[in-house]
């Protein structure tokens, strides 16, 4: 509608005297609900007396007054309220719509965060505040996150590979804090405050990490090939060893199609009492699997990868990260494996935050029923029996 087609306000309604009954009005209205009435307070005497000759009341109404909408249009010559209250005070909104809008654009978010292949791969990440960040920065930090760790990339190549700005996760970016808060929430650990914090969390993402100190253990381990790493494997026949993040520069390819991925070195240790050189290959993530050690297990083309940890909250994320980061399959990790080792337990040592298991929907919750935790070591013999 144009200006031209927007119906004359008589000049009796323009006097300033009646504004606060279009203010209130326009506030009302700007609901977004159906209005019926509405309250005018704070009428000095000459805005009463300019109420009661527009409403031919023989008194005045007094400071306060509550108006029927009805009535009122009834003396506005044929208008209705809400022409008369845009052309006097401005174009209604519609908060009621507003607020709709905004929960669905929220719930859309939401949804769509839930589903994110990083986020549906490790749970955790559910602790994010989605709405508040937004999805364009919720989409850049989850290719980030899907990109460590770095393999001791400096951060500015990080951020040049995955957002094509090396200043993306500079100091101080909103694309920084969000993506450390979430490296925080994944390690369970408080948010890092101080740039020293900051920066040792980098690095624990491999990220500008010391190639020749970050390390991954293993045993079994008989890779064919030329290369240094693999001459050198071959001649430690199958002992444990502690490989480099620099050593690992090409592929290993192994003649066994299976691979077994523990958290604990106690339970490769034990492996290794076991089978002595006989053992099979193995890796060992001590914890949370660093830089060295996603690597080396992305590197062994051809093979299975089999992974078993802590059964408590730290040990759900991070079986979930190594599998996620890895393409490693569960091993002993079901909601059947907890039930049977709490079976035999005794005692209480509580799990911690327990949040979901990507590839067993029913273990997360059984933890949480049963509030027990079971450490890897416990349950080492059966493992070593899979190996046999």
């Amino acid at each position: 509608m144009t200006a031209s087609d927007t119906p004359a306000v008589p000049e009796r309604l323009r006097v300033a005297a009646l504004r606060p009954i279009w203010q209130a009005l326009h506030e009302r209205l700007s609901s977004g609900h159906q209005v019926s009435r509405v309250k005018v307070t704070g009428l000095a005497d000459e805005e009463q007396a300019a109420v009661a000759d527009l409403l031919g009341l023989d008194r005045y109404p007094g400071p306060s007054i509550t108006l029927d909408v009805g009535r009122l249009e009834g003396v506005l010559g044929g208008l209705d309220v809400r022409t008369v209250t845009e052309a006097l005070i401005g174009p209604l909104d519609d908060r009621r719509r507003r607020r709709a809008e905004r929960r669905l654009e929220r719930e859309a978010l939401l949804d769509w965060f839930a589903t994110h292949p990083v986020v549906a791969a490790e749970p955790a990440l559910l602790a994010l505040s989605a709405v508040r960040a937004g999805r364009d920065l919720l989409e850049q930090a989850l290719a980030v996150l899907a990109a460590l760790p770095a393999s001791g990339r400096p951060l500015a190549a990080v951020a040049a590979d995955v957002t094509g700005d090396p200043h993306a996760l500079d100091e101080g970016t909103r694309l920084s804090s969000l993506v450390l808060k979430a490296l925080s929430v994944l390690y369970d650990i408080p948010a890092p405050e101080g740039a020293e914090a900051r920066r040792a969390l980098w690095e624990r993402a491999g990220v500008a990490c010391d190639a020749l100190s970050t390390t991954v253990l293993v045993a079994g381990l008989r890779p064919r090939g030329d290369s240094a790493l693999a001459r050198v494997l071959r001649i430690w026949d199958g002992q444990a060893s502690v490989i480099t993040l620099a050593q690992l520069r090409d592929p290993l390819e192994l003649r066994e199609r299976d691979v077994w991925v523990v958290e604990n070195p106690t339970v490769l240790a034990l492996a290794q009492q076991r089978f002595g050189l006989s053992c099979p290959p193995m890796v060992c993530t001590s914890g949370w699997p660093n830089s060295a050690a996603v690597r080396l297990l992305r590197s062994l083309p051809g093979t299975r990868l089999h992974y078993h940890g802590d059964f408590d909250g730290e040990g759900l994320r991070i079986a979930a990260y190594t599998m996620a980061k890895t393409g490693a399959e569960p091993w002993r990790m079901s909601t059947a494996d907890y039930l049977r080792a709490i079976g035999s337990r005794s005692g209480e040592l509580p799990p911690g935050r327990v949040t979901d298991a990507p590839w067993d929907p029913g273990l997360a919750p059984a933890m949480r029923a049963h509030e027990l935790a079971v450490p890897e070591e416990l349950v080492a013999e059966p493992l070593l029996d899979d190996l046999a």
